[in-house]
């Protein structure tokens, strides 16, 4: 039994299915090569420390009898929440430190969160000696994270765990890993932290007003993410870019676009890709264009000179993993 692991897990990027997930829909995302890791060490006593340089958060320190019973602090609520569900799980318990180091911004929309709270539920698992599958290890993520925020359907969950390309149902209900070739996608940020939780409120409401209108807008939204698995497997960029853009004009009547994002897809579409849309809940954060090799150069030029910053990202990263 070890004492001291090391655990990382990917950040994502969305393709195709935004916002519809939430509705039990399919969605596709890809795992990204920015990794969160974070660091557990067993210690004697009764109190669990942690540190989250990133976030500002420095020797923080409860003691295990307090989980579950105190507010935690907002930038280390989902590593003590991991924690106590698994204590409570498990009917384990042990003093700890535990330290989190990340791989990219938690501005970009990669899913720092998700990747956070696998990491840790991972090393913890693998601390106490307890197997832990990837569906089991969904699960009590998938619980962690409704219970730190309140909404979500888990794809970000599914692609720090299973790495790779994913087609997904809300829940989790269906975890379809994808044979796929590489994707010559260019990412563009806008530059806006786009707070997730309110566009989804956003839609919600939307959909409470004027409910029929919205399901036809999933309802579409299904069927080209369903088209998008074959484009997408059968390595049919230009079916790829034509649904991407189709995928975008759903989005845009579900209001969650804006001027900056409208601005760089342009920008990619008038340059050459094969199509692009943005990715995530919208409000701001990354668009995605898919692009011909011999293009990528020009279109990344475009997104940059539209006001974006193009992101150095590969996609179809590893999961959850061990470091040594």
């Amino acid at each position: 039994m070890k004492n001291k692991i090391t655990v990382s897990a990917p950040g994502k990027l969305m393709l195709f299915g935004e916002h519809a997930v939430i509705y039990g829909k399919p969605c596709i995302v890809t795992a990204v090569d920015q990794r969160i890791r974070v660091r557990v060490e067993k210690i004697g006593g009764s109190s669990i420390t942690v540190n989250a340089p990133e976030v500002k958060v420095k020797d923080y320190s409860l003691k295990i009898s307090d989980l579950g019973k105190i507010e935690y602090p907002k930038e280390i609520k989902f590593v003590l929440k991991a924690v106590e569900n698994f204590f409570k799980k498990y009917q384990v318990k042990s003093g700890l430190n535990l330290e989190t180091k990340s791989g990219f911004s938690s501005l970009f929309g990669f899913g720092s969160s998700s990747a956070v709270t696998v990491s840790t539920i991972k090393a913890l698992s693998e601390i106490f000696d307890i197997e832990v599958g990837n569906k089991l290890l969904f699960d009590i993520c998938y619980k962690t994270v409704l219970e730190v925020q309140g909404v979500g359907s888990g794809f970000d969950l599914a692609a720090a765990i299973w790495g790779g390309t994913i087609y997904f149902v809300g829940g989790g209900k269906k975890i379809l890993p994808l044979k796929t070739k590489e994707l010559p996608l260019v990412v563009g940020y806008t530059g806006i932290k786009a707070d997730t939780a309110t566009l989804v409120r956003k839609v919600a409401g939307l959909h409470k007003n004027n409910k029929k209108k919205v399901d036809e807008i999933f309802d579409s939204i299904e069927k080209l993410v369903r088209a998008a698995k074959i484009a997408l497997e059968n390595t049919d960029y230009p079916k790829l870019g034509e649904l991407m853009d189709e995928n975008q004009k759903l989005l845009y009547k579900l209001s969650v676009s804006t001027p900056e994002l409208d601005n760089l897809i342009g920008s990619a579409r008038q340059t050459g890709a094969f199509g692009a849309k943005l990715s995530g809940a919208g409000g701001g954060d990354c668009m995605i264009a898919l692009a011909d090799k011999s293009k990528t150069a020009k279109v990344k030029k475009a997104i940059e000179k539209s006001g974006g910053v193009v992101l150095d990202v590969k996609f179809n990263a590893e999961g959850v993993r061990i470091e040594k």
